[in-house]
């Protein structure tokens, strides 16, 4: 029974072709964090120039920073593997390019749990105070690790 993947005659997917599919769904995947990455580096960049900024103290200055710099490190992460396409186009370096892409897509989801995580800390200290910061941002980072590494890790057990 076909799935209709191109197969070699002993009915085993090409590797070459195995590569391409991988290469697609990594970029299809990494589609989907850079909108969300880039809106959320796109909004961190305008926070200084609200009137608002100037009533943050040290503290949250410093999480501020630390925020606009974790997620402008998340959208090169994760913009990444198009420059090695670029670079690499027609060289045959797929092979690497879907393991670096691949690292990249990890390294760069693990990114936006934290700064996700950061912002919603940040948000919090502003509005609520420190703790409900630290106890909201704690919950945020519980429900990402929960759903983007337990639920697969889970799934794979069985």
């Amino acid at each position: 029974m076909s799935d209709g993947r191109p197969t070699t005659s002993a009915g085993r997917t090409r590797p070459s072709e195995q590569l391409a599919r991988n290469w697609n769904e990594l970029l299809q995947e990494l589609r989907v964090m850079q909108t969300g990455v880039q809106i959320l580096t796109g909004f961190l960049l305008t926070v200084p120039f609200s009137d608002r900024f100037a009533d943050l103290d040290h503290t949250q200055r410093t999480i501020y920073l630390c925020v606009l710099s974790g997620s402008v490190m998340t959208t090169c992460l994760i913009v990444a593997p198009v420059s090695f396409h670029r670079v690499l186009f027609r060289q045959q370096q797929r092979p690497w390019m879907v393991e670096a892409a691949n690292v990249s897509a990890r390294v760069g989801l693990a990114g936006l749990a934290l700064v996700s995580a950061a912002v919603v800390l940040l948000v919090f200290d502003v509005v609520l105070g420190t703790t409900a910061g630290i106890i909201a941002s704690l919950a945020v980072l519980t429900v990402f690790t929960s759903l983007w590494l337990g639920v697969p890790l889970v799934a794979r057990r069985r």
